[in-house]
């Protein structure tokens, strides 16, 4: 199974009609549609990419699937709680990520390790006890298994609870899921 099945068979499992979730890199929006269908028309999906490309794939795919709970913003996700709602603090259900470049699209543009870090601690706070932090951490690329690590240090800082799964030999160039859960 690859990882990003994985990943989603976890949140299917966790979300529920009417949560609300975060995909911090929207991509070409497959998880966002994921994400939106099972949190249904009562809840709601935020999704961030810095890059119009990505913006744009998303809209349409979210236009053929005839899923409008979705809010889009155009910026790193390390700026999510500057342009959530205040009052959404503490009650998301879940923040996903797929780290590294937009598939299909420009590969020297790629997700970096300080925004990244700061994205995670920021969903620290958007994150409900219980939510997830579900990242699919790309390491084939330049500054991917950099990234991975500290993916892997600051979800380890935050929770006790971190699980990983794939190849998590350090020197590996494959994917690995890391799944972590808010006290």
């Amino acid at each position: 199974m690859r990882l990003v099945d994985r990943a989603h068979e976890l949140l299917g499992e966790a979300l529920m009609e009417g949560d609300l979730v975060i995909d911090a890199t929207a991509g070409n929006g497959h998880d966002v549609a994921f994400l939106a269908e099972q949190v249904g028309s009562s809840g709601k999906v935020y999704a961030f990419d810095l890059q119009n490309e990505a913006i744009e794939a998303t809209r349409k795919l979210l236009v053929q699937n005839e899923l409008e709970n979705v809010e889009m913003h155009q910026c790193g996700h390390e700026r999510m709680d500057e342009v959530l709602p205040p009052e959404i603090m503490g009650q998301v259900a879940a923040v996903t990520f797929n780290l590294g470049y937009l598939p299909g699209g420009d590969k020297s543009v790629v997700t970096q390790t300080t925004t990244t870090r700061l994205a995670l601690r920021t969903a620290m706070d958007l994150l409900r006890p219980g939510g997830l932090w579900v990242v699919v951490a790309y390491r084939g690329h330049p500054g991917g298994p950099e990234e991975c690590a500290a993916v892997r240090e600051e979800l380890s800082s935050l929770t006790e609870d971190l699980s990983m799964e794939g190849d998590a030999s350090v020197d590996a160039t494959s994917p690995l899921l890391l799944v972590a859960r808010k006290a």
